[in-house]
């Protein structure tokens, strides 16, 4: 049985602390959906304040994101790249980092209740394969350490995608 352990103190080592988790979770499992399965649940226990995180992934036919695992409320099934927080995110292949989703210009509204979100970019071999997404009912929820930790946590999923 997978227990996660936390690390009392600075944020930046508990985001250490998650991806090391993180890795041992996926290590000798190839299998894509329950890898985000366990990455998002993973993420869901770790992170306070949140109210959906889950993942989107590419469908290259559609030239759009499709809903893939996540723990929340029921979501928007497709988004067009470029459009939306998650659409400019596989498009422009950068983090996202909203204070305010309402001044989001396009922005895809899943919950009413989510008032922030970021959004990271899966990118391999220089394909964006899809986005995790993570939002939040509190305004400006998501800070530099939130990013660079989310982005780490993102860097060590893809070696098991």
């Amino acid at each position: 049985m997978f227990e996660t352990k936390t690390y009392e103190g600075d944020r930046t080592k508990q985001y250490d602390m998650l991806s090391k988790q993180l890795d041992a979770l996926l290590m000798g499992e190839d299998n894509q959906v329950a890898n985000l399965s366990n990455a998002s649940a993973l993420l869901n226990q770790f992170l306070d304040r949140i109210n959906w995180v889950g993942f989107y992934l590419t469908d290259t036919e559609q030239n759009q994101l499709v809903l893939g695992p996540f723990q929340g409320l029921p979501a928007c099934v497709r988004i067009p790249f470029g459009r939306g927080v998650c659409g400019t995110s596989a498009a422009e292949q950068t983090t996202q980092r909203i204070e305010d989703v309402h001044q989001f210009p396009g922005h895809i509204a899943c919950d009413a209740a989510s008032n922030s979100e970021i959004v990271i970019p899966l990118v391999k071999d220089g394909q964006t394969i899809g986005v995790l997404d993570i939002d939040s009912p509190e305004f400006n929820r998501f800070d530099e350490v939130d990013q660079a930790g989310l982005e780490a946590f993102c860097t060590t999923l893809l070696r098991h995608l």
